[in-house]
C-alpha cells in the first residue's frame, strides 16, 4: 500500500499545479478543469487522512465533495454557455457580462 505520506505529498503538488492554472489561465474551462484539479487534490488529501488516522471521515468528506463538484462543474458550464451566447467568447478578460 501506498503511504500517506506520498499522497499528501501528491494532493500539494496538484494543488499548486492547479492554483498555477487559476491565475496564469485566460481561457475559462481551463480555469474551470484547474479548480476541479484543485478540489481533486483536497480531496486526495481527505483520503490520506483517513489512511494514516485509520479513520472513515476522510472517505465520507471526499464522497461528500465528489457531489458537490458535480453540481459545481454542471453549474460552471452553464455559465460559460450563457456567456458564449451572448458574448461569443469564453475568455475571461473579454467577458464583463458579471461585472454591472
Amino acid at each position: 500500500m501506498i503511504p500517506p505520506m506520498y499522497l499528501a505529498s501528491l494532493g500539494a503538488i496538484l494543488f499548486c499545479i492547479g492554483l498555477m492554472g487559476v491565475f496564469t489561465s485566460k481561457h475559462g474551462i481551463i480555469v474551470l478543469m484547474c479548480i476541479e484539479i484543485m478540489l481533486n487534490a483536497v480531496n486526495l488529501n481527505f483520503v490520506a487522512g483517513a489512511l494514516h488516522y485509520g479513520d472513515v471521515t476522510g472517505w465520507v468528506y471526499t464522497g461528500i465533495a465528489i457531489a458537490i463538484a458535480a453540481a459545481e462543474v454542471a453549474v460552471g458550464l452553464a455559465i460559460f454557455l450563457a456567456v458564449f451566447s451572448t458574448r461569443e467568447t469564453i475568455d475571461l478578460d473579454e467577458v464583463t457580462l458579471l461585472k454591472h
